[in-house]
């Protein structure tokens, strides 16, 4: 799995004294931008070859600020034109053990803006996304 760890910024925190349930999305978007360069190396915008179809956020535990968070990333599953990313929330506990506070599943087509059509994912970025895949 792909990993990347960060400080939580004062200002993803909210009035309840945990990471706002806003965050975890942008946290995860952030965190796919390997898997955007094995379709857009440049991440060039205007020839951007994936779109969103689906996200889903299951919140385990509060997310707190003051302890680095741990973002894991992987591929659960790889279809015709589309491909399911699962990701995790890693954050030290009292007993300062990583557990998982977050976990989710974004579903990513390769989509052709100019013909508005899923496109078949190419033998080539498929064998990149094995590289990553999780068991499930």
């Amino acid at each position: 799995m792909l990993s990347e760890t960060f400080n939580i910024r004062f200002y993803e925190t909210d009035a309840l004294r945990h990471v706002n349930n806003t965050v975890v999305p942008q946290w995860f978007e952030t965190a796919r931008e390997p898997i955007f360069k094995v379709f857009n190396p440049e991440l060039d915008l205007d020839n951007w070859p994936l779109i969103l179809a689906s996200f889903t956020v299951d919140f385990v535990a509060q997310i707190h600020y003051g302890k680095a968070v741990t973002i894991r990333t992987g591929i659960q599953r790889i279809g015709n034109s589309s491909f399911v990313v699962y990701q995790e929330v890693q954050q030290a506990n009292a007993e300062n053990e990583q557990v998982v506070v977050a976990k989710g599943t974004t579903t990513l087509v390769q989509f052709d803006y100019v013909q508005q059509r899923a496109m078949p994912i190419s033998d080539a970025h498929r064998a990149q996304l094995l590289e990553w895949l999780v068991p499930q």
